[in-house]
């Protein structure tokens, strides 16, 4: 039950109707579904351009798009973000580590909250912006400046996922997790080709994310999407690298 100042933001209007007035006339549909039986919708597009890019520097091919998503249920804010999607693995990644929480629109569903697409356009800046924000941070993490040595990848794991002192069931998943984490590092294709730098590390973890890590009340399709449309991914790239990473780096 709603109060009275809830109003529904209908799926047509505000996603399909908002992205085509924000993106016009290169709008093309990559991505679109419910979710939640129907309580939640997105729709995820990217320019005519920008189907897929290549950093050529870091042999990384990735896709700039535009999320929308709102919902029916009252448990999602109609939002509007940047993201990016790897094509290696369709993996959801933040555009600029740590800053992407800024390049999101949350509009509450309210009689007064208006279709506010010129906020929307403003603060989003379109998918350009987009690849070129994420190009630079593919150099930047790539570069020798940031190489990160096997002793470092360890030091890394142990900030980032610690295995308890004590035998037990959180020792076993703890030991668990990190064993997939070096497979994927070291073994993988979807990262390792970026081994021994910071952007390895950061293709490591958000790969596990995507496919290895336990989920619970839905298929890892769902829960992906989920972490896309509330930015859970974008969190978790900059918990990587500014919170743990860069700190293991500087010591």
């Amino acid at each position: 039950m709603f109060s009275e100042g809830y109003e529904p933001h209908q799926y047509r209007e505000w996603l399909l109707g908002a992205v085509s007035n924000i993106l016009g006339d290169t709008l093309v549909v990559t991505s679109a579904g419910l979710l939640r039986q129907g309580g939640q919708a997105w729709v995820e597009v990217s320019g005519s351009r920008d189907r897929a890019r290549w950093a050529r520097r870091t042999g990384f091919g990735y896709r700039p798009n535009l999320l929308a998503a709102t919902s029916l249920d009252g448990s999602l804010a109609t939002t509007y973000g940047r993201t990016v999607t790897a094509t290696v693995c369709d993996n959801t990644m933040a555009i600029a580590l740590g800053q992407a929480r800024g390049r999101r629109v949350e509009i509450r569903h309210s009689r007064l909250s208006g279709l506010r697409i010129d906020e929307a356009r403003q603060a989003l800046s379109l998918v350009e912006e987009t690849a070129d924000e994420f190009t630079e941070t593919l150099r930047h993490l790539s570069s020798v400046a940031v190489a990160v040595t096997d002793r470092q990848w360890f030091e890394f794991l142990d900030a980032w996922y610690p295995v308890p002192e004590e035998a037990g069931r959180a020792r076993t998943i703890a030991t668990r997790v990190r064993e997939e984490l070096v497979e994927m590092y070291r073994r993988d294709v979807r990262a390792n080709a970026w081994q021994g730098t910071a952007f390895g590390v950061v293709q490591a973890v958000n790969t596990w994310a995507h496919h290895k890590q336990s989920v619970k009340g839905a298929s890892r399709a769902e829960r992906n999407r989920e972490g896309a449309i509330s930015g859970r991914f974008d969190k978790l790239d900059a918990s990587v690298v500014v919170s743990t990473l860069e700190k293991v780096l500087a010591s």
